[in-house]
């Protein structure tokens, strides 16, 4: 069983029991967010498919880990035959959780 949640602008494909990074959450550690952006819902080879949503499906998760920083992502411009070059980068904040219960 599997379901394709929207979270934070963002598609997932979620299992039961799956551990997965997401965008920074406002939620502290240890605590409970719902999901109730369910686009596709996969039950033993019984698929529906959400009008855009499926109605009273939520996915509940935990948050594992409030922040946690990704790969450093290198930015770079430069202008030909100016010499101007800029270098640029930041680590993306994510947040850690896992998936406990999905309610179709």
């Amino acid at each position: 069983m599997y379901v394709i949640v929207e979270i934070q602008g963002q598609q997932f494909k979620i299992e039961q029991g799956q551990k997965l990074f997401v965008h920074h959450l406002e939620a502290g550690n240890g605590s409970k967010v719902e999901f109730d952006k369910v686009l596709l819902a996969d039950n033993n080879g019984t698929v529906t498919v959400g009008t855009p949503v499926i109605e009273g499906a939520k996915v509940v998760a935990e948050v594992v880990e409030n922040l946690v920083k990704g790969e450093k992502v290198l930015i770079f411009h430069k202008k030909r035959r100016k010499g101007h070059r800029k270098l640029n980068g930041h680590r993306q904040q994510f947040s850690q959780i896992v998936i406990k219960n999905i309610n179709l």
